[in-house]
């Protein structure tokens, strides 16, 4: 049977890996097959792209689909007391069906804003749900197992022993690893270094590299998490981790605002990955994460939105902006330019996922993970400027208007396909209202 093709035509091509292009992209299959000025139809659905954007989906390496229906219910807050009055709570009082309800809204805010991929940290239980969300909606997803075995630090609805936790990552593993022909993964996600004991975090680390599995866990986020580390192990957040073995180019470390030049060389030499989240560390007052700094000394940087209930949007366009904008107050205005930024949120997150030979660009060959942007609106008027600097700031997830994912349509003319939008609604609003009944915040 002849493979699907599909033609995108007449669109400012933004390749990532190469210069901006008038043209063509021709799509067969789930695959890219050829870029350039004009190509034939042969056959193919035509996409009209005349007055748009075409670029590689986004790729957000740190987010919480978990915590999507919190948004809203933790506000201005520090990073402990966030974690210990608000999100702990409501973490602690998911089911399976509140945890499904969450995801989908979350997978459906990113595909509708253009985030093809994702590397997500759920909660200690029911991440099946999670990936019965995903495996529907059609987001490409690293799905993390959060571990957190501390009887002194965590709540106890979400303390797990490591032995337990391990049994339920390899049976995790064994169901969702590879599934929806490859586009879900599972990955092992302790949560940060003050919820889990050292032998967890050893036991993960031996655990993910025997099974080929990424690791996802955050660092550094904050000045009283990183003084508390120091306090009980003697050593800074990313020296302790490294320590137990969580560097390396399969873990990817969420935030690490607070990093010494040691710690920054630490990384870059061991090859870990920095999940880069600005707007979450505005919001929680966390800090300003040195990205020029760990660039130049050669650190793999990428960006997340984080969670709802700490940015409270999941917006790459957000993140692009103001990852950009917060360096240049700090650096100067030529220190992070506009292709910085876009391949931070592309091809970065991408490489960071070990996912760069078949997403993150627009390369014939790749996985046709491809957004259509339009550029008509008014913020982007007039037309004919520099579409890179154009899109990181001041295009808007509003403006996405078709999204593929291996080929496949999952938003057409700004209307998502894999599910009902007013239905993730209004089960997300029945969801919350059960949450919160049980979390019983304070």
């Amino acid at each position: 049977m002849a493979r699907r093709a599909i033609l995108v035509r007449g669109g400012h091509l933004v390749p990532v890996e190469g210069p901006p292009l008038r043209g063509d992209l021709r799509i067969e299959g789930d695959r890219i097959a050829a870029l350039g000025p004009s190509l034939p139809m042969r056959g193919a659905e035509v996409l009209d792209a005349r007055g748009c954007a075409v670029l590689p989906g986004f790729v957000q390496t740190h987010v919480h689909l978990c915590q999507t229906l919190f948004r809203g219910l933790a506000e201005d807050l520090p990073l402990l007391e966030w974690l210990r009055r608000r999100v702990w709570p409501l973490e602690a009082a998911h089911d399976e069906e509140t945890l499904e309800a969450s995801a989908r809204l979350g997978a459906a805010e990113l595909l509708r804003g253009g985030t093809t991929t994702a590397m997500t940290m759920e909660t200690v239980r029911g991440t099946d749900a999670v990936f019965h969300a995903l495996e529907r909606i059609g987001l490409r997803a690293a799905v993390g197992h959060c571990l957190m075995d501390r009887a002194d630090r965590n709540p106890p609805g979400l303390r797990v022993p490591a032995r337990h936790a391990l049994a339920e990552l390899e049976r995790l593993r064994r169901a969702w690893h590879g599934a929806a022909a490859g586009r879900l993964r599972l990955a092992v996600a302790p949560r940060f270094a003050l919820s889990c004991t050292r032998g967890l975090l050893e036991r993960a680390a031996a655990y993910a590299r025997r099974r080929g599995l990424l690791l996802h866990t955050h660092a550094s986020e904050q000045r009283d998490e990183v003084a508390l580390v120091r306090r009980e192990t003697g050593l800074g957040n990313v020296a302790w981790l490294h320590r137990v073995g969580l560097t390396g180019p399969d873990v990817g470390l969420a935030h690490c605002v607070h990093v010494g030049r040691g710690e920054r060389r630490l990384l870059a030499r061991t090859g870990t990955r920095v999940l880069h989240c600005p707007s979450s560390n505005l919001k929680l007052g966390s800090g300003l994460a040195p990205v020029v700094e760990l660039l130049a000394e050669g650190v793999h940087v990428s960006l997340g939105a984080d969670g709802a209930a700490c940015n409270n949007r999941l917006s790459a366009f957000t993140e692009m902006r103001l990852a950009a904008l917060l360096q240049k107050v700090r650096h100067g205005p030529e220190s992070l330019p506009a292709a910085v930024a876009l391949r931070l949120a592309t091809l970065a997150g991408a490489e960071a996922l070990g996912l760069a030979g078949e997403v993150g660009s627009l390369r014939p060959g790749k996985r046709a993970d491809v957004i259509v942007v339009d550029l008509s609106s008014l913020s982007l008027a007039p037309a004919g400027g520099d579409v890179v600097a154009a899109l990181v700031h001041a295009a808007e997830a509003s403006d996405v208007r078709d999204v593929l994912v291996d080929g496949r349509f999952v938003v057409r003319d700004r209307r998502l396909l894999t599910a009902s939008e007013p239905g993730v609604r209004r089960a997300a609003g029945r969801a919350r209202e059960r949450l919160v009944a049980r979390a019983r915040l304070v």
